[in-house]
């Protein structure tokens, strides 16, 4: 599908691989709609691409749904969506305060998991109603997975479970709404420079990314944009998550 003229949502996308998504997907000419909880973020990526900046907690059922409304209005349902927005807190199972809390855990699901498929069945639900274009295709969901999904390091455990939940959903989602002409993918990234890695010292970063077989460098969000855009414009990938990580392979430490 080219993207030129048509809706997208992208939540996270205040900030990093949401950010670079919008802004790639503005360049080919979608009308975008950043949902994020950090409005001041939003609105200066917003602003930046010519975009709509909605204030958005994925995990709401009530907030989401009168955001992805509140895009529809001005931009009409969405044909592109890419869900960024999730943490990344890590926390022993049990550590030296004793078991993790379950209210931490709860937390991890609700936001990376739980949000990506509200995120899901409310765009798919509206996405649906569209006139098909080419070989019947009304749209693309794409969710953010982790290569934690497949390689989780201690003190991941929420993490890794958020993230692994992502890719059991693709298939079985992608098989679901292939009867509306919605295709459904999802990309696991590796060690990306995001401001929540940004965080660490230099030093640390470094390391990183010497850690990547090649090239040896920490990924980049406009890396995932570019991998973003052309799941859009393939239209024969569906149902598949792909890694995006330089061949990296995660240590359990």
């Amino acid at each position: 599908m080219n993207p030129n003229g048509h809706a997208a949502l992208v939540t996270g996308g205040g900030s990093g691989l949401g950010a670079a998504t919008a802004e790639k997907l503005a360049a080919a000419g979608a009308k975008v709609a950043l949902l994020d909880v950090n409005m001041d973020a939003a609105k200066a990526v917003a602003s930046k691409i010519g975009g709509l900046a909605i204030k958005c907690d994925v995990s709401s059922a009530e907030a989401t749904e009168a955001a992805i409304k509140e895009a529809h209005a001005q931009h009409g349902a969405a044909r592109i969506v890419v869900n960024c927005a999730g943490i990344g807190e890590a926390k022993r199972i049990v550590g030296r305060e004793g078991p993790m809390p379950l209210a931490e855990f709860e937390r991890t699901i609700r936001i990376n998991l739980i949000g990506t498929f509200n995120t899901m069945r409310l765009a798919a639900a509206d996405m649906q109603s569209l006139p098909p274009l080419e070989a019947g295709e009304r749209g693309i969901i794409i969710m953010t997975a982790s290569v934690a999904a497949f390689e989780g390091q201690i003190g991941q455990a929420a993490y890794s479970a958020s993230k692994g939940g992502i890719v059991s959903l693709v298939l079985p989602a992608a098989r679901e709404l292939a009867q509306f002409g919605i295709r459904v993918t999802a990309i696991a990234p590796g060690i990306f420079h995001t401001p929540m890695l940004g965080a660490l010292r230099e030093d640390f970063q470094k390391s990183l990314a010497e850690s990547v077989p090649f090239p040896k460098l920490l990924g980049s969000p406009a890396e995932y944009a570019a991998l973003a855009l052309h799941m859009v414009e393939n239209r024969y990938l569906n149902g598949e998550t792909v890694r995006l990580d330089g061949a990296l392979r995660m240590a359990p430490r």
